[in-house]
């Protein structure tokens, strides 16, 4: 007989996927209405998010709606060759730029500086109310909020340029010139949007090991410098991944709001590539070209989300899973 060594004898590769076989049939028993769940979500995705690239081929063909895919003429890369040679590509691309990075870098310092004064408030009964309230324009669609602009800001009876009326100053034509229009854009923007962004910082906040505050007091340390050396330095990591991420979206100068409060008068400075391709596919009938633009600013798009989480990894070591 041969002696026991006292090691387990290792499982055999055929029955370990066998009992692996077993335990996913057996979660899956569990998980099936999960699963079952998302099959909306799946077909919805598929419909309306895969299904429509088939039209990218529009980009490189002269395309006739009465012809189709198949017997329109191939033009090749004509139509991007054209975009850079019209003057209002470019300008329309250096609005989206513009206007897309003052969105980002505002939208990033004003929830910060506002998370940190309310991070301050000891009053939560306030807190939580002053916190709903900036956090419910968020919900409102553009459509409303244009509206709303439009006549809060008109030249003529508006009641912002009543209020100017009041100290002497002459009527601003916020939505019809070009770099009133930009500032409106961003502000507005920023206005509907900082309460959402505040709750990722008040969350950072949160997870903020009290020990550390605790320690400073003993050691003399105010609110300011409790601020300054133990606050901010916990939310840096968080602003890197937001402010890296953020640069995904540096041609998405927001379609919604752009085309309800704009007009021909500020197309110079305030059209962006989204509008642009719109009114050149949609009203003017260039398939084709407006397929190009949009094409190109996918692209664009996809290498700069790629380089953002490459970025974030690096510096915050965030990881999607």
């Amino acid at each position: 007989m041969h002696a026991s060594t006292g090691n387990p004898q290792p499982i055999k590769a055929p029955a370990a996927r066998k009992a692996a076989k077993v335990r996913n049939r057996w979660n899956f028993k569990r998980t099936w209405p999960l699963h079952f769940m998302m099959v909306p979500g799946v077909i919805f995705t598929l419909i309306f998010a895969y299904l429509p690239m088939g039209g990218i081929v529009m980009a490189f063909q002269d395309f006739k709606p009465w012809l189709g895919f198949f017997k329109s003429e191939w033009v090749g890369m004509e139509h991007f060759r054209y975009m850079f040679q019209r003057p209002d590509s470019v300008q329309v691309i250096m609005n989206t730029l513009i206007i897309a990075s003052l969105k980002i870098v505002f939208q990033l310092i004003t929830p910060l500086i506002f998370a940190l004064l309310l991070n301050e408030v000891r009053a939560m009964g306030f807190k939580r109310s002053v916190q709903t309230l900036v956090y419910l324009p968020h919900f409102l669609s553009w459509v409303i909020l244009g509206g709303i602009l439009l006549d809060m800001l008109s030249p003529e009876g508006g009641l912002v340029n009543r209020a100017l009326g009041v100290f002497g100053i002459d009527p601003v034509f916020f939505l019809g010139n070009g770099d009133w229009f930009r500032f409106t854009v961003v502000v507005s923007d920023v206005w509907k949007e900082f309460g959402y962004g505040t709750i990722v910082f008040l969350a950072s906040l949160a997870g903020i090991n009290p020990s550390l505050y605790e320690a400073a007091e003993v050691d003399g340390a105010g609110r300011w410098k409790q601020t300054v050396y133990i606050t901010i330095p916990a939310l840096i990591p968080i602003t890197i991944v937001l402010g890296t991420l953020s640069l995904g979206n540096i041609l998405n100068a927001g379609f919604d709001q752009i085309f309800n409060l704009y007009n021909a008068l500020v197309y110079s400075k305030g059209d962006i590539i989204d509008t642009f391709v719109y009114r050149m596919a949609i009203l003017n009938g260039e398939m084709s070209f407006g397929t190009a633009v949009g094409l190109f600013k996918s692209v664009i798009g996809m290498v700069l989300i790629i380089f953002a989480y490459r970025l974030a990894y690096k510096f915050a070591n965030y990881r999607i899973f």
